[in-house]
């Protein structure tokens, strides 16, 4: 193997470590870092979500950390810079892979959020948080739907099968107008999961499309738009046609509850107060620097070697093109799963074959891009789906988060004064200004097509809300290469959720006693490609390395979605009707 640069041992006198092995309780500064001990040192290959949770986790826990990174601290959560758009002193324009959505049910990245410190606030980058009081789905050429989050509100005590059929039915007849037979069928399909054991949710849910499982292919269009894939566009961003139920249903039940005021971290739809990076990405950095984490951006990890029952380094090529070899004790791949796979070779696949099995997982194109608009437009105050756009547009309006920013004075050339940011979930379907998928397009025909479906959803009900003479600019994100060309190209991908996907995720620790898995491809109890995801498992992967290293420190906590105690004695049932092969008692079929 070619070593170059440095070695273990620059490595380890390069690290520094928080005193200590127990973590620390939140929002206790950290003590000086000391000199780690052997078998101490940790590389962690990705910078993003996953990999600065497992750095922060490490970190306090005595263990000296090196992050790895290819691009930029954050991976897909940062915000990033807009080229050349800075006028007067100013900051440049936000740019970001896709906006941020922190919903009330997650539980662990919050956590994580409250440990991060920020000044003036008591509890950390947490306290940057807005939470948002509506959504909206956009009908092209029909009224649109808006709904407060405060609809529901708290229920009086326990669900009963009752209540939950009255309260999904009650909601639905409101807000939806859809025929009365097609919400019934809807309300009866969620009380069976509800109910349903965990066995019938893997070996049977699991294995069934969510477009399937609401029989959606016999309903009305506004059934299939507004509750097969609106619910999996809005809550889980993947596709209602070949999501697995299992994955879907279970983020739809944390989000449902959640609403409810059930056991959550805080209000349904969040967002951030300023750009991600001034938010929480940059102090959440600076506190891992306190820790005596180190950063090396601009190192790609190329390939693990693996000997003797181990791996014995991360071979990185830097941003000059230099290659050379990084050696710790442990090492966390904290690496998207599509270029993760591509450093595990044969012989590391050999030596655990849940590598190979990876293989089998899904990526999808999903990536944002944001109009800079002169006037403000915040449309609503919320997550806007605009359900009938051929790319699957979602979107929100973000100056009116950003209170304690004045945007024209603090960004750009003094003229931009809201920023529109949207995702583009589908681009293999055509559009309607070319007539071609989004791949197909340059990055300035992808611009104007999402324009121009933008404006066919929110400007189609006598009202001009989105308004040509307004636009600024815009910026596409830059992973997106070579569209418009027969070979595009996207670096940043989102894994996604076909049916049988779980059985092909692997578990944070490996077979290699040394390497441990950190990212939203691994099994964790949420089951979705999200910032949750990521900072479960970088958690789990924690826990493994501490066990394997012997250590004395404190687990990491690792929380899972929230379940409503008053339907497990149904649940109980139901795992003795599925022993017998018979349906759930509430499925009609």
């Amino acid at each position: 193997m070619h070593r170059t640069g440095r070695t273990r041992r620059t490595f380890v006198t390069g690290a520094a470590a928080a005193a200590g092995s127990a973590a620390l309780p939140a929002g206790q500064a950290a003590a000086a870092p000391r000199g780690p001990r052997a078998g101490r040192t940790v590389a962690v290959l990705g910078g993003g979500v996953a990999g600065l949770t497992a750095a922060h986790e490490l970190a306090e826990r005595g263990f000296a950390v090196t992050v790895l990174e290819k691009k930029g601290l954050g991976g897909k959560a940062r915000s990033m810079d807009v080229p050349d758009s800075a006028r007067g002193g100013r900051r440049p324009l936000p740019g970001e892979h896709g906006f941020r959505f922190i919903p009330g049910f997650y539980r662990n990245l919050p956590d994580t959020l409250r440990r991060i410190p920020f000044p003036g606030n008591r509890n950390g980058c947490h306290d940057n948080l807005v939470a948002s009081t509506e959504v909206m789905l956009a009908r092209t050429g029909r009224e649109d739907i808006r709904l407060p989050f405060s609809t529901l509100g708290t229920p009086p005590g326990p669900l009963s099968p009752d209540d939950l059929l009255r309260t999904v039915t009650g909601l639905l007849v409101t807000a939806a107008n859809l025929p009365a037979h097609e919400v019934a069928y809807f309300a009866n399909r969620v009380l069976v999961f509800f109910t349903s054991c965990d066995k019938r949710r893997l070996d049977d849910w699991e294995r069934t499309s969510w477009w399937s499982f609401l029989r959606a292919a016999r309903m009305s269009a506004d059934y299939q738009q507004l509750l097969a894939i609106g619910i999996t566009r809005n809550i889980v961003a993947t596709k209602a046609e070949v999501a697995s139920t299992r994955t879907v249903a279970n983020c739809f039940e944390a989000f449902f509850f959640n609403m409810l005021g059930r056991t959550a971290d805080g209000e349904p739809d969040r967002v951030l107060n300023a750009p991600t990076n001034e938010a929480w990405i940059d102090p959440w950095v600076a506190h891992l620097r306190s820790l005596g984490v180190r950063f090396e951006v601009g190192a790609t990890v190329l390939d693990l070697p693996y000997a003797d029952g181990r791996v014995t380094g991360a071979v990185v090529r830097d941003a000059d093109g230099t290659r050379r070899t990084v050696t710790a004790d442990h090492y966390v791949c904290a690496m998207p799963v599509e270029h993760a796979r591509t450093v595990w070779g044969r012989a590391l696949r050999a030596a655990d074959p849940q590598l190979g099995r990876a293989d089998r997982l899904e990526t999808d194109w999903m990536t944002g891009i944001q109009f800079y608009l002169t006037e403000p437009t915040p449309v609503i105050h919320g997550h806007i789906n605009h359900l009938d756009s051929p790319w699957s547009l979602t979107s929100v309006g973000q100056a009116q988060f950003w209170k304690g920013r004045n945007f024209p004075a603090d960004y750009g050339d003094g003229q931009v004064r809201d920023c529109l940011s949207v995702d583009i979930s589908e681009w293999s379907r055509p559009g309607i200004l070319y007539g071609r998928t989004a791949k197909q397009c340059t990055r300035e025909e992808v611009a104007r097509e999402v324009w121009a479906q933008l404006k066919a959803a929110l400007n189609d009900t006598g009202r001009t809300v989105l308004r040509d003479s307004a636009l600024h600019s815009w910026f596409l994100d830059p992973a997106v290469d070579g569209i418009g060309t027969p070979e595009p190209r996207n670096d940043d991908q989102l894994l996604i959720h076909p049916t049988g996907t779980w059985f092909n995720r692997p578990t944070a620790r490996t077979a290699v006693p040394n390497l441990f898995l950190a990212g939203d491809y691994v099994a964790v109890d949420i089951d979705l490609a999200t910032m949750e995801g990521a900072n479960a498992a970088a958690r789990q992967a924690v826990n493994a390395l501490l066990d394997a290293s012997g250590s004395a420190a404190p687990r990491c906590t690792v929380t899972p979605l929230y379940r409503a105690p008053e339907f497990d004695a149904l649940k109980r049932h139901d795992e003795f009707r599925y022993g017998l092969g018979l349906p759930n008692l509430f499925d009609l079929g």
